[in-house]
C-alpha cells in the first residue's frame, strides 16, 4: 500500500509561507469556495506552512499525483484545519480535524483519494457538509 503524505507542511524543510497558487471556485451544496490548487510535489508538500490565516469560504484543493490512500500532516502549519478527502468523482468520503504543528499523520480510510480540500477548522460542520456530498469545479482527477 503507497500512501501519499503531503501539506500542510513541508517535507523539504523550507520555512516561508508559499506564495498564493492559481485558484479555482468548487461549490458543495449552496457553498462556494474559493480554493488555492496545489497539483505537483512542491506545492503539495509546503501546502498552508507559514500561513496565518485563511479568508472566509477559502481553502486548499490538493490533487493527488495519482488515486490511493493519502496522508496529511501539519508540519510548519499554524492554522487549525480541517480537511476533506474526495475520490476521484469529487465526492467527499471523509472529514478530518487537524491540529496546528502536530506531526501525526491523518491517513485516510478510504483507499482511493484522488483529492483532498482543507478549510479552517469546523468549516465542514459550520455549514453542514458531510461525506456523501460532491464537490463541483474540480481539475481533471490524476489517472
Amino acid at each position: 500500500m503507497v500512501f501519499f503524505l503531503c501539506g500542510a507542511g513541508s517535507l523539504l524543510g523550507q520555512e516561508t509561507a508559499q506564495a498564493t497558487l492559481p485558484t479555482t471556485t468548487l461549490v458543495i451544496g449552496n457553498q462556494k469556495i474559493v480554493a488555492e490548487i496545489a497539483d505537483d510535489d512542491i506545492e503539495r508538500s509546503k501546502g498552508l506552512m507559514q500561513r496565518t490565516g485563511l479568508a472566509e469560504n477559502a481553502g486548499m484543493l490538493f490533487v493527488m499525483p495519482q488515486i490511493g490512500p493519502a496522508a496529511f500532516w501539519m508540519r510548519n502549519t499554524k492554522i487549525p484545519l480541517s480537511i476533506a478527502f474526495l475520490d476521484p468523482q469529487g465526492t467527499i468520503v471523509e472529514i478530518h480535524e487537524m491540529q496546528p504543528y502536530d506531526e501525526t499523520q491523518t491517513r485516510s480510510v478510504f483507499p482511493r483519494i484522488a483529492y483532498a480540500l482543507e478549510m479552517t477548522q469546523g468549516w465542514f460542520t459550520k455549514q453542514n457538509i458531510w461525506p456523501g456530498e460532491r464537490v463541483s469545479g474540480l481539475p481533471p482527477p490524476p489517472q
